[in-house]
């Protein structure tokens, strides 16, 4: 018998660390070749780690929400044959050695990682392994019993069960749990499934005092330290402007109505997108990237539209390349496939990157009037509201408008007020008068 170190595996070119934010296993568990044993998240890329041999579960070298560094101690298995990591036994490397995290390592001149004092103070000597029977043939989990929570008691999940309990809509303090401490697993979820569900007694007006402590893990704590870099760095100026897009409706009424079979629905969007990319034309200083460690602002010839997108697992924005280069109808049909494969989770990394100015839309739940945050470190986001009908006076009589309210903001570093209002006044006559959208000057 032997034991099989598995590392922190190389995600993408110029990563040097990842977050983990889900095990799929638990010390005890038998696992087979291929078998999914962790996920980890690096920028907005969900990444899972395969087993390259069958084995037993030894040690996990993380908990949910570490941040571990490229090549660091993750996962030792027990495995049949010869012992793969004997030798960095050997060199101090102990079998509950804590993977190395970011500013624990130190550079040689050799190019070689050298663990700091701290780590190898905090290693423990383990248990040899002893021999284990053989593997059988079907994957086998060693499965402890449920454990039935005390009334009061917090259920323990993943951030994964807790969204699949979620869109399920199940309370999963009605579901036992068979993992360590009672932890709910994938597999309680499905034994739960498979026996029925349960209906939650109603409250009624009895008090709770329960308190759920979440760790910000994964995607949302990406979120939360871009939107904190953005409002810390950034002071924003927002304009508020109301559009009357009764014409800009009765048009893509029509155009939906006699579109071919083989072209994608248009929305407001891309109407919104031709109509930046017009105004952009005028004022090309909004399409930029502000380094403002360098004092540099990159101003693009490309517009790269950013559309802010709410997900399952949050908010993603995948990017429309080279707006200028579309037609209105190869717009929508690029904003369907990125909005898409951004809430299926399959956006790639270039996907979900290089946009020079974004726009933010809640559709039917848009508000009156919003402040949305810059995508950092791009200097303007144009916010889109919810659309209503109200009476407009037109002069002699009040009649029915279609009005839409656009709530945008930009960098006031580079960004003035009056060039702020005209970008918007501009965009505001495009798509009150959108057959100017399709005229070439």
């Amino acid at each position: 018998m032997g034991e099989h170190l598995i590392k922190m595996p190389d995600v993408g070119e110029g990563i040097a660390e990842a977050e983990l934010v889900e095990w799929h296993v638990k010390v005890g568990d038998l696992v087979r070749e291929d078998a999914v044993l962790a996920a980890v998240m690096t920028d907005k890329a969900t990444v899972e780690i395969p087993s390259p041999v069958d084995g037993e579960i030894l040690w996990l070298g993380a908990e949910i929400g570490d941040v571990v560094a490229i090549g660091s101690p993750l996962i030792r298995l027990k495995v049949e044959g010869e012992d793969s990591i004997s030798s960095e036994r050997s060199q101090n490397e102990k079998a509950t050695e804590p993977p190395v995290r970011t500013g624990e390592i130190e550079a040689q001149a050799d190019g070689a990682v050298k663990v700091s004092d701290a780590i190898v103070e905090r290693q423990a000597k383990s248990t040899p392994p002893q021999p284990v029977e053989k593997l059988p043939a079907p994957p086998v989990r060693m499965h402890r019993a449920p454990v039935t929570r005390a009334e009061g008691d917090k259920p323990v999940a993943s951030p994964a069960v807790r969204l699949r309990a979620r869109e399920a809509g199940v309370d999963l303090r009605q579901v036992p749990g068979s993992g360590p401490a009672g932890r709910i697993t994938h597999e309680d979820l499905d034994a739960f499934f498979a026996h029925g569900r349960q209906v939650a007694k109603a409250p009624g007006l009895s008090q709770n005092t329960s308190v759920e402590h979440v760790k910000v893990i994964g995607l949302r704590r990406k979120i939360a330290e871009k939107m904190a870099i953005a409002k810390s760095r950034i002071p924003h100026i927002t304009y508020v402007e109301e559009v009357d897009v009764t014409a800009l409706e009765d048009l893509r009424a029509t155009l939906n109505a006699n579109k071919r079979a083989d072209r994608a629905k248009l929305t407001l969007l891309p109407f919104l997108m031709r109509a930046m990319v017009r105004a952009i034309a005028e004022q090309p200083h909004l399409n930029a990237i502000y380094d403002d460690d360098a004092g540099v602002v990159h101003q693009h010839g490309g517009v790269h539209i950013g559309i802010a997108t709410q997900t399952g697992s949050g908010l993603m924005v995948p990017v429309v390349k080279h707006a200028e280069g579309r037609d209105l109808w190869e717009c929508a049909a690029e904003l369907n496939r990125l909005a898409e494969a951004a809430k299926s989770g399959l956006a790639t990394r270039e996907e979900l990157s290089g946009s020079t100015i974004t726009i933010t839309s809640l559709g039917a739940m848009g508000g009156i009037v919003t402040t949305p945050v810059i995508n950092y470190p791009e200097v303007a986001i144009i916010g889109v509201n919810k659309m209503v009908v109200r009476p407009v006076w037109d002069g002699s009589t009040f009649i029915p408008r279609k009005m839409m309210n656009l709530s945008s903001s930009f960098d006031h570093r580079i960004i003035d007020g009056w060039d702020a209002a005209v970008f918007v006044q501009r965009i505001k006559v495009l798509l009150e008068t959108p057959a100017m959208i399709f005229v070439e000057a």
